[in-house]
């Protein structure tokens, strides 16, 4: 999860100011530029990973309390969410962005304001998505490995070696 938000926050403070720059001449520019890869590439592996990791979680961890379960399984939904916009809303505005014949200015300006600033709402979905996933680590360790390992204070000896 953290892989996907931070290369999608990339795409907000980088790529999106460099495709708003001049337009039309810079949808042009990174036009040409996507031709051989583009951020699709890695989210086509990277989301489909994400998705798999979370429901890992999910599984691995169903029987560690109702608490584990539901942060899993809300950073699973929001893994699942967040490309369900991306194929709604995103695929849309990037076949026009950059493939598509348009070349209208006012078009590009209005279709990059719209993807930056729903970028910035995957981004932020993405992000809880992140901290259920860091709840539901920490619920799970609550609750087995803190049985397991008993601290102890700070300043004691540690136990006598038998």
């Amino acid at each position: 999860m953290c892989a996907v938000l931070s290369v999608n926050v990339y795409n907000s403070i980088v790529d999106t100011r460099s495709w708003s720059a001049n337009i039309p001449d810079s949808i042009l520019t990174a036009r040409n530029y996507f031709q051989a890869v583009n951020p699709g590439t890695f989210f086509r592996t990277a989301s489909p990973l994400n998705q798999l990791f979370a429901l890992a979680a999910l599984i691995a961890a169903w029987k560690s309390g109702r608490k584990v379960r539901l942060y899993f399984g809300l950073a699973l939904l929001i893994a699942v969410l967040t490309d369900v916009l991306t194929f709604a809303y995103f695929y849309p505005r990037n076949e026009i962005l950059f493939r598509a014949a348009q070349s209208n200015a006012d078009v590009f300006t209005k279709i990059c304001s719209e993807w930056s600033t729903m970028n910035w709402v995957r981004s932020f979905m993405l992000a809880f998505g992140l901290v259920c996933s860091m709840k539901g680590l920490d619920a799970y360790y609550a609750t087995y490995v803190g049985q397991i390992i008993t601290p102890r204070k700070f300043n004691s000896p540690p136990p006598a070696a038998q």
